[in-house]
């Protein structure tokens, strides 16, 4: 049984999943083996001795101290996908909104005094101010074509539209995912001057942060309208300020209100509702919980941001999950000290991503305390345990 501390509110399927697999879990739950988070920052924490795993139930982990995880030997999951449909509604409703002056035309309606004016003929009268284009036929553009711009990118084919992705590390799966008619665009920038509607579907990182700047406002075509239900520092605020002031932008809708955006025309922002439906957030949940449990029960990882994929069924003897630093005779010096021990290896996968490797052991024998204590010994080793017979 694997103790789990739950920050926020996690949706109660998740919660079942792991309790019925014995394990441990609550808000209250101390030095735990494992973390399940949404959207609390988690970086001025202190994790215990036992932390081996979080899981983010989420796509993002900006709330999730990654580096310091990884150093520590804490794997760290993520739930991509798994909001992707409510966030691809959400991107729909806000082309619609940024093309029709929806919002500010319910608003009108509502300043509307029944005992003054005839409702029927002012709302005749004055709907003509709130008038937009329709999409159908309009060029879409999106930027990172992961689960979430799969989803939004076919949605604009079915709505009518002309849609062109970019997207430099479009994954197989997600192509096998994507319509045929979904045009390739040859760069951001030429995607930025083509498109009439623009929305970005990345990640946030060094290499993403503030993408869309100034300069690439200023390429941008004019009078487009740009949506963000990503992450809000992909775009830089003040640019964009600026942008829609000279009518670069003609419409910015966020799912991220930022102080810099308030209060501004041509802004509509919304309160971070791209993953608030019941759907996303059991969705979430239950594959947040799959994958913690499945780490702590048998050491697999799926869906890591900081450590590579690695999934092996088990034998039913003990297992020895390592993770290492990946230079030369790791793997060489790990089986030495197995062989010392008098162990036989019936199975081993190991697994590198960028500077470090993930290595599961499946061993005939009863692993001694003794022997993980020199593979933790060795230099290079981040994070050395057993997981007792049973696995898989």
């Amino acid at each position: 049984m694997a103790r789990i501390q739950t920050f926020n509110k996690i949706a109660a399927e998740g919660i079942a999943l792991l309790e019925a697999r014995g394990h441990q879990v609550g808000p209250d739950v101390h030095d735990p083996d494992g973390i399940l988070v949404r959207s609390a920052k988690l970086q001025d924490i202190t994790f215990g001795p036992s932390l081996r795993g979080i899981a983010r139930a989420g796509a993002g982990v900006n709330n999730v101290p990654v580096s310091r995880c990884t150093e520590e030997g804490v794997v760290v999951f993520n739930t991509p996908g798994s909001n992707a449909n409510s966030v691809k509604e959400l991107v729909v409703a806000g082309l619609m909104l940024s093309s029709r002056k929806i919002i500010e035309g319910c608003q009108w309606v509502q300043t509307l005094d029944p005992a003054k004016v005839d409702v029927g003929k002012e709302v005749e009268a004055g709907k003509s101010a709130f008038g937009g284009p329709e999409i159908a036929g309009k060029r879409l553009g999106v930027i990172g074509l992961g689960a979430i711009g799969v989803m939004v990118a076919n949605a604009g084919i079915s709505l009518g539209m002309e849609v062109a992705g970019y997207d430099p590390y479009l994954s197989v799966n997600s192509a096998w995912g994507l319509s045929r008619s979904v045009l390739r665009a040859t760069s951001l920038e030429a995607l930025l001057a083509d498109c009439d509607y623009i929305s970005i579907h990345v990640p946030l990182n060094d290499e993403t942060r503030g993408v869309i700047n100034a300069d690439r406002l200023n390429k941008t075509k004019k009078g487009a309208r740009f949506l963000n239900f990503s992450r809000d520092a992909l775009v830089d605020d003040q640019a964009m300020v600026k942008a829609l002031k000279d009518g670069t932008i003609s419409t910015y809708v966020t799912d991220f209100p930022t102080a810099a955006l308030l209060g501004n025309p041509g802004v509509i922002a919304i309160p971070h509702l791209g993953a608030s439906t019941p759907e996303a957030e059991t969705n979430s949940a239950i594959m947040a919980a799959q994958q913690l449990a499945d780490f702590l029960e048998q050491g697999n990882i799926k869906h890591s941001v900081n450590f590579p994929e690695c999934i092996m069924d088990g034998n039913g003897g003990d297992r020895i999950i390592l993770a290492n630093k990946n230079v030369p005779n790791m793997v060489s010096r790990i089986t030495t000290i197995l062989a010392e021990a008098e162990l036989n290896i019936s199975d081993m996968l190991n697994r590198h991503r960028d500077d470090l490797a993930y290595n599961i052991i499946d061993v005939d024998q009863t692993i001694s305390a003794a022997t993980v204590e020199k593979l933790q010994a060795i230099d290079g080793v981040v994070m050395a345990r057993v997981v007792p017979g049973g696995a898989g």
